[in-house]
């Protein structure tokens, strides 16, 4: 068994999520006391209690839901003897997920995570006004009929491929009128559907280059250990362990793709075959099964979560 830990983004976020292993367990109670002290805001009566709309916003679910992610790795740690170091191959996440992956591996700290997540919150939210941008997703078309979709359908404007989920599922991101463009563009050339997201940005597109000079300035102050296990870095799709290279990539992740699906094909050459999703909801899970159809995929969000993972980890480690 090779196991790859996983940590979700933003879109998994939900009123209640980590309270269960708060109310359970004094270990991720730890976790949210030191991520509510780190920004000096009760982000985990936010999350617990709503309302949604003001959790929702991306300076919010980006913390909140690194906060379940690594309140659910110190649970298995405290209570089965489960860490990154000593269970996976590799860690990797989605966008914002990718600074949980990093934190559980130990390259930063979960205080200097949560102010560099309320910080790319902020940038990412600020870097474009409020409507000009929309995102889209593709169901149906690859990754390189989509991208060529964007490029035709940009005509000036700023349009590209934002996330390769899987085949077959790809969103776009760009200005307003280039991504309406694109939809109707992707629905003419075979798309079963094209579905704008109720997103507050479009993010990973040029039009957060404003956002990734943000995160290039609060990386360049922030400190950075080598990862324990090697993290699989979403813009270029393989492992990176040098801090100064992850800190580059980071920045890059901001205006670029999230290769997600090349990420997951990368892990399963090099053999893992057991997908544990660490935090919030199923969705990648979900593109695990897609991706890696021969593979195991799980989630550990929940007590009962953790008490299941555990007898299954237990075998593989």
């Amino acid at each position: 068994m090779s196991i790859a830990f996983v940590f979700p983004g933003q879109g998994s976020q939900t009123v209640g999520m980590g309270k269960a292993l708060a109310d359970n367990f004094a270990s991720a109670r730890a976790v949210f006391d030191e991520v509510d002290a780190a920004l000096g805001q009760k982000l985990s009566a936010l999350m617990w209690e709503g309302p949604e709309a003001e959790l929702t916003l991306t300076e919010n679910a980006q913390p909140a839901l690194m906060a379940v992610s690594m309140a659910a790795l110190a649970v298995l740690e405290a209570e089965h003897g489960i860490t990154v170091a000593n269970t996976a191959k590799f860690v990797a996440g989605h966008s914002l997920g990718e600074y949980s992956a990093l934190a559980a591996a130990g390259t930063f700290t979960i205080a200097d995570t949560a102010r560099l997540l309320k910080i790319r919150g902020r940038a990412m939210q600020a870097a474009t006004p409020v409507g000009t941008g929309a995102m889209a997703a593709i169901l149906g078309l690859d990754f390189a009929t989509t991208s060529q979709v964007a490029v035709e359908a940009a005509q000036g404007d700023v349009c590209q491929a934002a996330n390769d989920n899987s085949d077959g599922q790809v969103v776009i991101s760009g200005s307003k009128a280039a991504v309406d463009r694109a939809c109707e563009i992707a629905k003419a050339k075979g798309a079963k559907r094209a579905i704008l997201l109720p997103v507050s940005a479009p993010f990973h597109c040029a039009l957060m280059q404003p956002a990734a000079n943000a995160m290039a300035e609060a990386l360049a102050k922030a400190t950075m250990k080598s990862p324990v296990v090697p993290i699989i870095a979403n813009v270029v799709a393989g492992p990176l362990t040098d801090p100064d290279m992850i800190r580059q990539k980071l920045v890059e992740q901001v205006t670029g793709t999230v290769r997600w699906r090349e990420c997951v094909a990368t892990m399963v050459a090099q053999g893992v075959n057991v997908f544990v999703e660490i935090g919030a909801g199923k969705v990648l899970t979900g593109l695990a099964k897609k991706n890696a159809p021969e593979a195991q995929a799980f989630a550990v969000g929940t007590p009962d979560d953790i008490a299941a993972a555990a007898l299954i980890l237990k075998q593989g480690s």
